[in-house]
């Protein structure tokens, strides 16, 4: 049999290669250079977070102090008390920083980029990840899909999930690790905005310790507070 290669066979392998794994589009880098886990600067937000325990309602205003951008609201449906007030101001005030929420894209790995989906406007695109640091252990078995909504040239959704058990520290066992985070489409002057966070978390520490919790957290009532103060 002849060991020429069959330009035909050649030509298929090519094609399934772009298939299964593709550079960005230049619009989804595009959107990737300018996007921000936590939304666009500027913003004032109620945010609410809900656990199987406990509820949380605080309200975000950009134009404050760091240790005042953050205010609380409620516990647990309840207003809180003078001595809930003095602890969440003084854990306020320890805060290194303002706001901030984990900078994804800089641990795409945009090599690995694949589109796996096209459903009407919207792309899903399937990444890899790259250790946010050199005690990442967690990268190599998590995955995110993007969801690209392609007439505002918006991300739409990150999904960042665990595709096998793994174990971050000694003892623990993660069987699943996931976060949803969705955000609203662009509207004449208002941008894509962040409404809703979902964390999901399946393991055992030590074999006989659950760790099992869901969390979500909830964005609300936003309005435009102006430029924030410079440092």
């Amino acid at each position: 049999m002849s060991r020429r290669r069959s330009p035909f066979l050649f030509a298929c392998f090519l094609l399934l290669a772009g298939v299964l794994s593709a550079a960005p589009s230049p619009e989804l880098q595009a959107a990737l250079d300018a996007f921000r886990t936590e939304g666009p600067k500027g913003w004032a937000f109620t945010q609410t977070v809900s656990t199987a325990e406990r509820s949380r309602v605080e309200t975000f205003d950009p134009l404050q102090p760091d240790h005042l951008k953050m205010t609380l609201v409620s516990e647990n449906g309840q207003p809180p008390t003078p001595e809930e007030l003095r602890t969440y101001r003084e854990q306020q005030t320890r805060r290194s920083g303002g706001f901030t929420a984990p900078n994804i894209k800089e641990q795409l790995d945009l090599a690995s980029a694949r589109l796996t989906e096209t459903n009407g406007p919207r792309e899903i695109w399937l990444f890899d990840l790259v250790p946010g640091g050199d005690d990442d252990t967690s990268a190599e078995h998590m995955r995110v899909t993007l969801t690209f909504h392609t007439p505002t040239q918006t991300i739409e959704r990150v999904e960042l999930a665990s595709f096998e058990p793994f174990s971050p520290v000694l003892g623990v066992k993660v069987a699943l690790a996931r976060t949803v985070i969705d955000y609203s489409l662009p509207e004449e002057d208002t941008p894509s905005l962040l409404q809703h966070i979902h964390v999901t978390v399946r393991g055992r520490a030590f074999f006989f310790k659950s760790l099992d919790s869901d969390m979500t957290i909830s964005y609300s009532d936003h309005r435009y507070a102006g430029k924030t103060p410079t440092p």
